[in-house]
């Protein structure tokens, strides 16, 4: 019987020795690596955890005590160990486990998380709170890696922290990686603290030599510190005023357990900085961290992805080569997110026009501003649910000036298996109340591409383009060159209008091909751009048609739909406006969600015959 069947609860983690921890962290790991080749998710940055998240489990007593994970997609074995192992074949699918804390999930989940940087303003809001309550005994964690310290987030945390002298635990998980490498000013920090072999024998040595001495005690621990010293001038953490140890390796059980047992008793925030492998215990993972940061479904014995091919992203990616290529204005930006976003290739080529600022969205934003106001072309590629961090400086260091950037906006709309922190359904209505900002959707990589020159060439002010995770789903009949800002009627049609913005093209066309089974006839018009929105066509076709459909991957508030509707008020027509809910989007596969929300095709066709009589 292993000993991962005997584990139902945080409790039952108390109840094991070192060895059987041990043998646990090994089963958890193969555990891990099976079920996900499964289902896809975050497998490297778990597998680094394992130690770690069984040395708190072993320590501290949740759900009294409480966790904040930062970002939270190192939470899998929190996960395991707290009841719900028996459900991780459901991992990320609609209507089974999150692949992130969720409040709602179980009671060990104490914050819902999703992006980097947060915890310790949650750990520090949490504490102050359970003070106010009369709680003083419980101890508040924030776990965080080494990648959300670029954050600027967390400085203002620390600064807090320090000042106020609050008891909350920060565990720092050092894997000098954030989703790749990380390439900061702090990750050079970090090393510079991080233990050499030297420094591990001379601390080892005389902590042997002295223990023989009971009455030294004073002495041992003010040797300890001088040792430290005499190789580590003092931190910038306990410059804040925070208390620093290690750090410690972060897979040794042992050693963790007694270093969390000693932070328990510290009074005053703590960081407990500690030292682990991503990917650690599977070959593939170690070599290749970034690419199994967050992976779909791969065969464990090679490693490789079941299902690949080209995407949007590798299409961005390549399109933005070839610009650069005759254009030497051009730069790239990312936020640790180079190979996510397809610029391994420009980092590669151009690596002095390249700037991989970390997890630093707001840096970035404003770093882009500076250099358009220097004459450069910066695109800066990043995830729609990331850009909203960005939105402040959006408005004030670029849109203010009309300073040309451009906005890759990737995994825009329903993104799906990472859930509510991840899906991209905002962009469309928080880039659209920005002004001077353009907005364009392209239905497939030949729209995209062609998008991409038209924002470099023409556009003389901040623009975005909006494109979804994945591959093509359906390739346009033609391309029309965009250089003006116009709608692209892509059939004609008497009965009925179908207007529509990206990929949603794919279900205007098979709501077109089953009315036609009955003889209804229906004008599709692919808008293009979702700022300014051509109504001027879109107005043309309704007063044809006298009905009109919209679709649009994004919320009802603020959306292109509504802009359509207020500029043909006062016409005389029916409509169906489909959208996103405004409401936060749990996960599950695209299919999935847009079945649920009722934005597949049958559920849309089903409206249609209701609403005009068809």
């Amino acid at each position: 019987m292993s000993l991962l069947s005997r584990v139902n609860s945080s409790d039952d983690i108390k109840k094991l020795n070192t060895a059987e921890l041990k043998v646990l962290a090994k089963e958890i790991r193969k555990f891990l690596i099976d079920n996900i080749s499964k289902t896809g998710g975050h497998l490297a940055s778990n597998l680094g955890v394992v130690e770690l998240t069984l040395a708190i489990h072993k320590v501290f007593d949740f759900p009294t005590d409480k966790i904040i994970f930062d970002v939270g997609h190192q939470s899998y074995v929190h996960k395991i160990i707290t009841g719900r192992k028996d459900k991780f074949d459901t991992l990320r699918k609609f209507d089974g486990l999150s692949g992130f804390p969720k409040t709602g999930e179980s009671e060990f989940d104490f914050f819902d998380t999703g992006h980097s940087s947060n915890s310790i303003s949650v750990a520090l809001g949490m504490r102050r709170a359970a003070n106010l309550n009369g709680e003083k005994d419980n101890d508040i964690i924030a776990f965080l890696g080494d990648g959300s310290f670029v954050g600027g987030m967390i400085y203002e945390a620390l600064n807090d922290a320090g000042h106020r002298k609050d008891n909350v635990i920060i565990v720092l998980n050092d894997n000098q990686m954030s989703i790749s490498k990380n390439q900061s000013g702090i990750s050079k920090y970090l090393s510079k603290v991080r233990l050499t072999n030297s420094y591990l024998d001379t601390k080892s040595k005389v902590e042997i030599r002295l223990s023989k001495f009971k009455a030294l005690k004073k002495t041992i621990a003010t040797s300890k510190r001088l040792i430290k010293r005499l190789i580590y001038p003092k931190t910038l953490f306990e410059d804040l005023g925070l208390s620093y140890y290690g750090p410690y390796d972060g897979h040794d059980i042992e050693t963790l357990v007694k270093i969390f047992e000693s932070a328990k008793k510290i009074k005053g925030p703590v960081i407990i900085h500690t030292l682990t492998r991503k990917g650690k215990g599977y070959k593939h993972a170690e070599e290749n961290p970034e690419k199994f940061h967050g992976i779909s479904k791969f065969d464990i014995k090679t490693g490789e992805k079941l299902a690949s091919g080209e995407d949007y992203s590798s299409v961005f990616g390549e399109e933005l080569l070839n610009i650069a290529e005759k254009n030497d204005k051009i730069v790239a930006v990312t936020a640790a997110m180079a190979s996510g976003t397809g610029l391994n290739e420009f980092e590669k080529k151009f690596k002095n026009r390249f700037f991989d600022v970390g997890i630093c969205e707001e840096h970035a934003v404003s770093m882009c501003g500076g250099l358009a106001a220097y004459g450069y072309i910066p695109v800066f590629a990043i995830y729609s649910s990331f850009l909203q961090r960005g939105y402040d400086q959006l408005i004030t260091d670029i849109a203010l000036m009309n300073l040309k950037v451009v906005l890759a906006v990737d995994r825009a709309g329903i993104v799906g298996e990472d859930g509510e922190t991840h899906q991209g359904i905002f962009d469309i209505s928080y880039l659209r109340s920005i002004p001077n900002m353009t907005v364009l959707s392209p239905c497939d990589f030949e729209e995209l591409r062609a998008m991409l020159n038209y924002a470099v060439d023409k556009v003389n002010g901040p623009v975005a383009i909006r494109y979804p995770r994945g591959g093509e789903v359906r390739k346009l009949p033609f391309i029309s060159q965009i250089d003006e800002i116009k709608a692209n009627k892509i059939t004609d049609g008497k009965d009925i209008t179908i207007v529509f913005e990206g990929r949603m093209y794919d279900i205007a066309e098979k709501l077109r091909e089953e009315l036609l089974k009955d003889g209804i006839e229906a004008e599709l018009i692919n808008l293009r751009f979702l700022k300014p929105v051509d109504t001027k066509t879109v107005k043309e076709s309704v007063l044809k048609t006298s009905k009109l459909v919209i679709l649009e991957e994004g919320i009802k508030s603020g959306g292109v739909g509504e802009t359509i509707l207020s500029d043909l008020s006062g016409e005389s027509f029916k409509y169906i406006h489909k959208h996103i809910p405004d409401e936060f989007i749990k996960h599950g596969s695209k299919d999935e969600i847009f079945r649920y929300l009722k934005l597949d095709y049958e559920s849309i066709l089903d409206e249609i015959k209701e609403v005009f009589s068809f």
